[in-house]
């Protein structure tokens, strides 16, 4: 494979000229598959469609009404894509929620709001690393492992590190495997969904079968508490799509591309769900025997216990279901690799600016990625998993709804970001209103009510596979991890308080630096979805890698670290001084794009921010 370098700048997303994949690479068609193939479509629906379906209503389950419920979800997640689209266009930091809200509401709040990211995080990778430990068996016929929640773990535990790895070394994927995986992927489910229903017409299906009806997707005869616990479960189907906006310094219109890629992703992906659920309820049932739905013994994995009997035992039958195992795993393994990257982007953005230990700012002077939050977000994951599979005898369900709560709190924070940030724009149009306004705030309001009503019945002993102290396992998982976030918080305030005083986070704009990089690879390998890292640079230069210079971008100063260690002014070398020059030239380097004049909160005492 041939490779070709180029010099970039990283760590201001709307201004760098490669980061892994060709400025401009990605249109809008490439930035909707990014966000589509971050949510893992088959991943997601394995692990959680069951869940759904089973979820307690009065003396019965939701069952039939699961694919309303995949409408339900999509509304705050339509709603919140706007905020992302809105807060994108004036601040595209890799710290996405934590930089947003710290901007809005001040330190804490962001914050809390970049923990609720990594512990989101943490959190599902071990409902990842099981999935995909325990299809790597099955792709081999290897059922017995499959089965065995030991070796399952082993081979999730293997996955991490594996997935650790790869986003250690910042190896990239071409767009056309990205385009070929999540292809398959959907072509695989139509398959899968319109076989299911052609068997459901012609008799063939299961005894258990049912007639799809319109009734399915009417909201109705659910109390409140099954509706919002299981459309909670659901909102974990569709997360990822933020990817999307992640990725905008390899967009061809980093303002606008990223943000309607993300709501467009929502809109496909809701398409996806609504068939995939009425064609999955309609074969199998709701029963709880056989191959129902909510029988326990598929809920973890609907598509390892229906795919056999769909696709049959023919040889195309056959095909199709090795087809079926591969999409899970693939999109499972893929999925652990971009849960990875984009915790420790958030970590590296937190250490940048002094909110954890600076450590986790480190750039890798080679790979270019943050390294130590890479590793540590890897052996974290390792250690929860393991220790919530020796606790827990259902960490799939239970680790589904937890990050539900998770979900539910950073994108509900990121709503009410957005509506704070452009208070003073709302009353420019009625356009403006509502796109920085009503909808981003419906959206927090919606996932706020849905989080406190969840969190009841979360904490109720009976729900969920495990209690303790007579408290439900998924609250404690969830609130607990929140509550651990608060205590951290308060520790780090006491012995490092900088950030807390808003000395590291200054208005954007005034001090922010960008890294002028020595060569990047191109064209290299990854799982979809993957690029590297936004990478940010601390004021101090305490991450810069060795031998590179820091840009000014508002006064063009350059500076650099030299071989004692003091910064001085200057460029490190002839040809970085030179690249910059070019990069002005070409106007690769331009003013940020988006509104600047967005007010800053106040210091403690309260003066205004410089």
């Amino acid at each position: 494979m041939s490779h070709e370098t180029t010099e970039s700048l990283i760590g201001y997303p709307e201004l760098a000229s490669d980061k892994g994949l060709k400025a401009g690479a990605l249109g809008l068609f490439s930035s909707i598959v990014v966000g589509m193939a971050s949510t893992a479509p088959a991943y997601s629906l394995a692990a959680s469609l069951g869940f759904v379906v089973a979820t307690a209503n009065g003396d019965g389950i939701v069952g039939v009404k699961a694919p309303s419920i995949m409408l339900l979800a999509f509304v705050p997640m339509f709603l919140i894509a706007v905020a992302y689209q809105q807060l994108n266009r004036a601040e595209p930091d890799c710290g996405t929620t934590f930089t947003w809200a710290a901007r809005a509401f001040g330190p804490r709040a962001g914050w809390l709001g970049g923990w609720g990211i990594i512990a989101a995080d943490v959190i599902v990778m071990a409902n990842l690393a099981q999935i995909a430990g325990s299809y790597t068996f099955s792709l081999f016929h290897l059922d017995d492992l499959a089965a065995s929640t030991f070796w399952s773990t082993v081979a999730g535990v293997v996955w991490i590190i594996v997935m650790t790895w790869i986003c250690y070394k910042g190896i990239e994927v071409s767009a056309r495997l990205q385009y070929g995986l999540l292809g398959i992927e959907l072509v695989i489910l139509f398959a899968f969904s319109v076989t299911a229903l052609v068997k459901v017409y012609g008799g063939n299906a299961t005894p258990e079968s049912l007639k799809p009806s319109i009734s399915w997707l009417i909201p109705s005869d659910m109390s409140l508490s099954a509706m919002v616990t299981a459309t909670l479960i659901a909102v974990f189907i569709y997360w990822g799509w933020d990817t999307a906006v992640s990725v905008n310094e390899e967009t061809s219109d980093p303002a606008k591309t990223p943000g309607r890629a993300a709501i467009i992703s929502t809109l496909l992906l809701l398409v996806t769900y609504a068939l995939v659920s009425i064609s999955t309820v309609a074969f199998a049932g709701v029963g709880e025997a056989d191959l129902g739905l909510a029988n326990p013994d598929n809920s973890g994995d609907v598509f390892n216990a229906l795919g056999p009997t769909v696709f049959g035992d023919s040889a195309l039958g056959k095909l199709f279901e090795t087809l079926l195992i591969i999409s899970v795993l693939t999109s499972a393994s893929a999925s652990t690799q971009t849960t990875i990257l984009p915790t420790a982007r958030t970590a590296l953005s937190m250490g940048a600016y002094k909110a954890i230990p600076s450590r986790f700012a480190t750039i890798h002077p080679r790979n270019l990625t943050p390294s130590v939050a890479t590793v540590w977000m890897g052996a974290v994951s390792i250690i929860f998993y393991v220790g919530l599979t020796l606790v827990s005898s259902d960490v799939l369900g239970d680790s589904i709804a937890a990050v539900g709560l998770m979900i539910a709190f950073y994108y509900g924070l990121t709503g009410f970001a957005c509506v704070w940030f452009y208070r003073h724009d709302l009353g420019n149009s009625v356009k403006e209103l509502f796109q920085k306004g009503i909808l981003p705030g419906l959206g927090g309001l919606m996932l706020l009510g849905a989080f406190v009503i969840a969190s009841y019945q979360y904490a109720q002993p009976d729900y969920g596979s495990t209690t303790f102290f007579g408290i439900g396992g998924v609250f404690v998982i969830g609130i607990g991890a929140l509550l651990v976030g608060v205590v951290l918080m308060v520790i780090y305030n006491a012995v490092a308080p900088a950030y807390f005083r808003r000395e590291t986070l200054p208005k954007r704009g005034e001090g922010d630096l960008v890294l002028l990089t020595p060569e990047m690879e191109l064209d290299t390998v990854r799982l979809p979805d993957s690029g590297l890292p936004a990478l940010v640079l601390a004021p101090d230069l305490s991450n810069l890698p060795e031998g590179s210079t820091a840009v000014d971008v508002e006064t063009g100063e350059a500076m650099h670290v030299d071989e004692s260690g003091d910064i001085v002014e200057g460029f490190a070398t002839p040809e970085q001084e030179q690249l910059y020059e070019d990069l002005v030239a070409d106007e690769t380097l331009r003013e940020p794009t988006g509104e600047q004049h967005h007010d800053v909160p106040p210091h403690e005492d309260g003066t205004e921010q410089a």
